[in-house]
């Protein structure tokens, strides 16, 4: 007998919710939440190297909250952020906007000076070495800023750049592109090389140590590919979500793809997949105790240990709202998750830095700048 999708649903709820009360037990304590709009956002959470948070909003704020959750500044655009804020060195804070500018914001909350585009700006930038951000728009640009805020390139990609782009050790800048391209630029702004797909790309870029770059497409799958954009593997999730790739330490690939949280080797075999009764749109992050955070888009946050098991999970839902955001991951352990309205400081058991690997969460590191990591 084929069962009614309804029916199927419940199913998959009863057993994910005995899943839980068998096998997962509470193992981390919200330390606090502070509440800062009253609408949903898709934009994660940046942290400073000083402590400082920093926390978009659909309603246009950029948020500066203390590590003991209390407000220091907020910024207001015109209209929504989903960008998410990347931190440099210098205490600076990027992000876009959907007035169609990007901004550069002082570590003391005041404009040090926006760009305008052609059309939104959701991708968030990455930050180069030598101090330039990298961003797309949906006005099918993908644009190079240099530190004052002055253009120095920008390329034409053939659909919108929702895609955040990711930045190698040779300085190469990957991202993706609604024209179904995967892109390679030189630090010039040449086009290297560019990897077709069946679909759409709207998740973002991981860079492995070895220089291997991993996606996905909505084509559903997810993609490895050489430094020269030869495919190393492709691997068939049937994702079309915006999930991008993390590595934990031994280079395992975690991603979500729809309702499922997948472990895949870096071979590209998958090693476990678990699922969840809703679609998962955002990433993972890799802890160094070999635990892997994600938010469940019915929220939870969870956390899966390398074979896939079920190690913990927390409900952090407030009044209906579902979390949105990627994990980030302190050096104190700590993880920081928004669901758009609220913003969430966890202090987990057995909490642990990031894993010492290349990208262990969204945009590589906590400060979100999109830059590999080499550990020594």
């Amino acid at each position: 007998m084929k069962l009614s999708w309804q029916i199927r649903f419940v199913i998959c709820i009863v057993n994910l919710i005995a899943g839980l009360a068998c096998h997962a037990q509470p193992a981390a304590t919200n330390f606090w939440k502070l509440q800062l709009a009253n609408y949903d956002s898709d934009s994660s959470t940046a942290l400073a190297p000083d402590g400082t948070i920093y926390q978009a909003t659909f309603d246009g704020r950029l948020a500066a909250v203390t590590p003991q959750g209390k407000t220091k500044w907020t910024f207001k655009t015109p209209l929504e952020i989903e960008s998410s804020p990347a931190v440099a060195d210098d205490g600076t804070v990027y992000f876009g906007a959907r007035d169609r500018k990007f901004y550069a914001v002082s570590p003391d909350g005041k404009l040090k000076w926006f760009y305008p585009t052609g059309a939104w700006v959701d991708s968030s930038p990455a930050i180069a070495t030598d101090g330039t951000v990298y961003f797309g728009s949906w006005d099918a640009n993908f644009y190079a800023l240099n530190r004052n805020g002055s253009l120095k390139w920008k390329f034409p990609a053939g659909g919108v750049v929702d895609s955040s782009p990711a930045i190698g050790v040779d300085g190469t800048i990957y991202f993706g592109s609604h024209d179904g391209n995967f892109y390679a630029l030189t630090p010039d702004g040449k086009l290297r090389w560019r990897f077709p797909t069946q679909g759409q790309i709207i998740s973002s870029p991981t860079i492995a140590a070895d220089g291997t770059v991993y996606f996905t497409s909505t084509d559903g799958n997810l993609y490895a590919l050489k430094p020269d954009g030869a495919e190393h593997w492709r691997l068939h999730t049937g994702g079309c979500t915006g999930s991008s790739p993390v590595l934990d330490a031994q280079g395992e690939i975690y991603l979500a793809a729809n309702t499922a949280k997948i472990g895949v080797s870096a071979d590209g075999k998958n090693i476990w997949t678990a699922g969840s009764p809703m679609p998962i749109d955002f990433s993972g992050a890799a802890a160094a105790n070999g635990l892997v955070y994600f938010v469940s888009s019915w929220g939870d946050l969870t956390a899966f240990n390398p074979e896939g098991k079920l190690a913990w999970s927390v409900n952090m839902s407030t009044n209906g709202l579902i979390p949105k955001g990627s994990p980030a991951i302190g050096a104190d352990g700590a993880i920081y998750l928004g669901d758009g309205r609220y913003l969430y400081s966890f202090a987990a058991t057995n909490s642990a830095p990031p894993a010492q690997s290349s990208w262990p969460m969204w945009r590589a590191n906590p400060q979100h700048t999109g830059r590999v990591q080499i550990k020594k």
